[in-house]
Order: C-alpha cells, then structure tokens, then sequence
C-alpha cells in the first residue's frame, strides 16, 4: 500500500513545516495495525528524516510517502535539484567530499543528509574521487540507481575499522532502528529509502 504523498516545499525553513510527514506515519501506522512501540519506531524514523532536510530543500523540492507490504515498511524521499544550488553552497559541498571529513558531520543523518547533497548537485563529476564516509558508503551493485550510497555497507566498513564511524551508529536512532537507508540517483532527481520490517 502506498500512502498519500506529502509535498516537500523548497525552502521548508524549519521542521514545523514539514509536520505532514510526521501525521503520514502515524495514519500508516493506525492503518496497518501495528503496536504501540512499532508505530513509535516509525515515527522516530520520520522524525529522522524531517530533521535533515530543511538543509536539503533549500536547494530542492521533493515529495515523501511510505510504502508498505505486511510488516514490511519503505519511507520514500524523493529530492529534485533546482537552480538555487549557488556556486558558494556547492563549493563548500565539495569542499567536504575532497577531504572526506567535516567537523558539521557528526552523526549518520548527518553523512546520510551530504550523500544526499553531493547526489544532488553533481554525481558524475564527483562520485568517485571522494573519499571518507561519502565514498565508504557506495554500493555499485544496486543496479536501479546510477550511483547509490547505503546504510548497510556503510555500516559493514564501519565495524570493519571499529573507529569514529562506528561509535557514532550505535549511538544513532536510524542506524538502530532502520534495516536499511538507500541513499540513490535516479535520472535527475536523488532518493533516499529507509527500510524497516516490523
């Protein structure tokens, strides 16, 4: 079942405006039957979500929904890059990918929020030069997207190295509760799926 869609207003200046996305969890939610603390794992889900895109939709327009199977749950973003991604904006983007760290990156929403970035204002030119968390993140074998970045290999690497990265998802919400985060280009637009099953 798909929800109804939410519009993701540009410029959206705080998370009050993007209260939509938070009631949508809660009818699905009601609407599928799931308990007390499934329906609060959802919502904490979203909650994520509308925390990081103020930054993104100052520079985008975008759309949200859930999709949902069973017990099986998709929170859909769909971001659309238009012209107000400035050259100073861009710059200090790249200026992160270059290097591969920022100390404003703290956190997974975070790095999830500038994989998200970096896909909007010039995959091709960019993806594979980057390197850090951006780059440790990107997963080739998902075939549907161009480029697509992922929780999961992240995560993988990151308790490979058992260093900053992995002490910051076991304190994250998304990292604990979500099965999965995609963040992915497909044609112009970037889409960023958190995966849960209850």
């Amino acid at each position: 079942m798909k929800s109804n869609v939410c519009t993701l207003p540009r410029e959206a200046k705080d998370t009050a405006s993007l209260s939509d996305i938070l009631n949508e969890s809660e009818k699905v939610a009601s609407y599928c039957g799931l308990d007390k603390k499934s329906s609060g794992r959802l919502r904490l889900l979203a909650e994520e979500l509308v925390g990081m895109l103020p930054e993104l939709l100052s520079f985008s327009s975008g759309e949200f929904w859930i999709d949902s199977e069973g017990t099986t749950f998709e929170l859909h973003t769909v971001l659309t890059p238009d012209e107000n991604m400035t050259y100073d904006l861009r710059e200090k983007l790249l200026a992160v990918s270059s290097n591969g760290k920022n100390e404003a990156a703290k956190g997974i929403m975070s790095k999830i929020r500038l994989a998200a970035a970096f896909m909007l204002i010039d995959y091709e030119e960019n993806a594979f030069i980057n390197e850090g968390f951006y780059a440790a993140g990107l997963d080739p074998s998902q075939a549907v997207y161009s480029a697509v970045w992922n929780l999961d290999t992240y995560r993988r690497k990151a308790k490979e190295k058992q260093g900053e990265e992995w002490d910051e998802l076991e304190r994250s919400i998304i990292a604990n509760i979500a099965d999965d985060v995609l963040v992915g280009v497909q044609g112009k637009r970037v889409d960023i799926i958190v995966k849960k099953t209850f």
